[in-house]
């Protein structure tokens, strides 16, 4: 029987989105983002600016506030969206995870903190392999719940070895402390008698990045029907828009709902919510703006002060799914037709932040960027450049997906490129807040033209700064463009809207879903 007075809860977490197309993960990857073992997870949760996502010390917290409760640490991995993980640093941690949970039996209660996109080198569903491990070590009647990221990619056995599945439910992800809070009040539920029913619909739609935000949209309607839905009977409604890039076999969006103890309303309510998404089909394919029209809108705004600023986001190079951070297909195009007072961050160039570094603040000389970047799109340009800030990279986010953590951007500078001040930074992460522009001394809000590598989540880091109708999004290559045409899949399943034409697609017969 679960220990009432004080349960003994397991924390263990893996999240990283994974790029087919880009490089590998690594264990230093890993080591230099977040890598907890045993009590240094709680100890972090409870910090005033962990480095871990906000989702554990969400639990953590509301675990705190309901009652007694004994946290277990066993491991937790998180990074940065990369390629797929060295399958033998995926195996080293399950070995890990299972070791040090085996170590901590009897517990009484799991609380697993994934993303759900991730990939190893040689398998397709890690989170689905780490869950079920789980649950072979704690046995059929423990609890197990579970976040994931909207963009997760949901698989059968993921949904069948946990108890409760919580995907976010904002993008930008604005509520990750939230879900983590709700995961906490379902442990305490099952941990009073609750035993949880699930349901799961995949649809066959891929949908790229750019058509899942949550403000508006096919996918936010999709997400506002199933909290619309919500009941005494419903614990928990999940609409996942997956990530097309993993080019996995679970890749599409999906429904979870979780019912307190009637599967039957789980499946009803899981197929209204998919027959939405299926009837807004059409509305999944991306609309983005050229790069010669972006050039002709930062042009206009450098030349008549009352048209409104614009932030440009490079969707297609953004480190928030993958993308290396360094491309220079707005820098030049900007440079060059002689686009004044714009900001550009954050551009991933270790060598490039060193050099600068060694130069000092007032320096000129020839920027070589991407001097010996191999990747794919990553194109070497140079140009003139002066020094006019240089920091450590050490800060705490202040909006959106990074606020209040802990962040080590490595050495960075701000170079000035003709009427482009470029941030260059030696540690990848995607521009979504402020301050990384604020920690060089530069103010966005006297800024007239920003451009961003980030998808998405600079909406909730730059909303101060700029309305929606004062985005735009530019069509470039790029490891994570919206236009999935581009490339070459060869596990995502097919048919699949937008790729293919003809597609298909009846809701299971009667109250049916998989599970």
């Amino acid at each position: 029987m679960p220990n009432q007075s004080s349960p003994r809860v397991a924390l263990l977490g893996f999240s990283i989105e994974c790029n087919k197309f880009a490089p590998p993960a690594t264990k230093a990857h890993f080591l230099a983002r977040a890598y907890l073992e045993g009590d240094a997870i709680v100890e972090e949760a409870r910090s005033a600016t962990p480095c871990m996502l906000p989702e554990t010390p969400g639990f953590v917290a509301a675990m705190d506030a309901s009652g007694a409760w004994t946290p277990i640490g066993i491991a937790l991995a998180m990074t940065e969206p990369n390629g797929p993980v060295e399958h033998a640093f995926f195996v080293e941690l399950l070995a890990t995870i299972e070791r040090r949970l085996r170590a901590a039996l009897p517990v009484d209660a799991v609380y697993i903190c994934s993303h759900g996109a991730a990939l190893t080198t040689e398998e397709d569903d890690p989170d689905g392999v780490l869950f079920a491990k789980v649950r072979e070590i704690v046995g059929p009647d423990v609890p197990i719940a579970a976040t994931l990221d909207l963009h997760a990619n949901v698989s059968e056995r993921m949904v069948g070895s946990v108890d409760v599945f919580i995907g976010y439910r904002t993008n930008p992800h604005l509520d990750m402390r939230e879900r983590g809070a709700e995961a906490a009040g379902a442990i305490r539920e099952m941990l009073g008698g609750v035993k949880p029913q699930r349901a799961l619909i995949r649809l066959p739609i891929v949908p790229p990045t750019v058509t899942l935000l949550t403000a508006a949209g096919p996918y936010a309607e999709m997400i506002e029907l199933g909290q619309r839905r919500m009941s005494p009977e419903i614990l928990n409604v999940s609409a996942m828009g997956g990530f097309a890039f993993a080019d996995a076999p679970e890749c599409g969006l999906s429904v979870v709902v979780t019912a307190r103890r009637d599967k039957r309303a789980a499946e009803r309510l899981a197929r209204e919510i998919a027959e939405l998404g299926w009837a807004n089909r059409a509305r999944f394919y991306p609309r983005l703006t050229s790069l010669d029209e972006a050039v002709e809108k930062a042009l206009a705004v450098g030349r008549d002060p009352t048209l409104p600023a614009l932030v440009f986001a490079d969707v297609a190079d953004n480190p928030g799914g993958g993308g290396r951070g360094n491309t220079v297909f707005l820098l030049r195009a900007f440079h060059e037709a002689g686009v004044e007072g714009a900001l550009l961050g954050v551009f991933y160039d270790p060598e490039l932040a060193a050099e600068a570094h060694r130069q000092g603040i007032g320096a000129r000389f020839d920027a070589r960027f991407n001097r010996s970047e191999t990747t794919n799109f990553s194109e070497p340009y140079a140009a003139p450049a002066t020094v006019v800030a240089l920091t450590d990279g050490r800060c705490v986010g202040r909006r959106g997906i990074y606020a209040g953590l802990r962040l080590e951007l490595g050495p960075c500078a701000a170079l000035k490129v003709g009427g482009v001040t470029v941030v260059v930074i030696s540690h990848r992460v995607q521009c979504a807040d402020p301050v990384f522009f604020e920690m060089m001394g530069l103010d966005i809000g006297r800024g007239r033209l920003v451009v961003v590598k980030s998808r998405g989540h600079f909406r909730g880091g730059f909303d101060e700064f700029f309305g929606p109708e004062q985005i735009v999004e530019v069509d470039l290559p790029g490891l994570t463009s919206p236009m999935l045409n581009r490339f070459t899949w060869s596990r995502l399943p097919r048919p699949v809207i937008p790729l293919d034409e003809g597609v298909d697609w009846r809701p299971p017969p009667g109250d049916t879903a998989n599970a």
